[in-house]
């Protein structure tokens, strides 16, 4: 099965930088989450780890 997948992809001109552009988007996505993470105030990180905690009750609607 990988043979004819290799040998059907080896065929198409310019398929070689399909993979290189998904690690691209791959890697920059994740660069830009892990500076976001780091960016993030403070009080937005409270509110937000709050939310699982409220019940229904607690919401104003």
């Amino acid at each position: 099965m990988l043979k004819f997948v290799k040998g059907h992809m080896e065929s198409i001109a310019g398929i070689e930088v399909y993979p290189i552009i998904s690690l691209l988007i791959f890697f920059l996505f994740f660069v830009a989450l892990f500076w976001w993470v780091f960016t993030a105030k403070k009080d937005y990180i409270n509110t937000v780890e709050q939310i699982p905690l409220e019940t229904d009750n607690d919401q104003n609607l």
